[in-house]
This record gives structure tokens, C-alpha cells and sequence, in this order.
């Protein structure tokens, strides 16, 4: 006959049952963030610029994709459509 709250499973099985149990919740949790990585989180999309048209030339010109001409030929374009 069976006694006690272990039912005969013992304390070896209970510890199985938990790391189990504790293993599947982890997979499933490492699943759903890998199905959507971006948490619900919501902003730019990916590869979009947060950066002003401003801050773009500015750092265009500290790369040294464009010269001093060509940033202020630009940056007067930009200020005459926004001004």
C-alpha cells in the first residue's frame, strides 16, 4: 500500500519532476523570444535613422563623405525647405 504525500515516487522523483518542469518553462520561454524578438516593443522600425536630417550632414561631413562645400551647399537647402 501506498503511504505518504510521495504516493512511492520518492524524493529522487520529485526532484526530476521539478527540473523538468523548471527545463520546459525555460524552452518555452527561450521560443517565444526567439518567434518575437522585438519584445512589443514599439519604435522606429529596424535600420530606421532616429537622427535629424541635421545630425545626418553633420556626421556625413565628420566621415568624410562629403566636403566642406558640398555640407554647406546641403545644409543651405535644408535650412531654406524647413525655415
Amino acid at each position: 500500500m501506498f503511504t505518504g504525500a510521495c504516493s512511492g515516487m520518492g524524493v529522487g522523483g520529485w526532484v526530476l519532476m521539478a527540473v523538468f518542469w523548471v527545463g520546459f518553462v525555460a524552452l518555452l520561454v527561450w521560443a517565444v523570444s526567439r518567434i518575437f524578438p522585438e519584445g512589443g516593443r514599439s519604435g522606429p522600425a529596424e535600420g530606421a535613422s532616429t537622427e535629424s536630417p541635421r545630425e545626418v550632414l553633420d556626421r556625413r561631413l565628420a566621415a568624410g563623405e562629403i566636403d566642406v562645400d558640398t555640407y554647406r551647399r546641403l545644409l543651405d537647402q535644408l535650412t531654406t525647405r524647413v525655415g
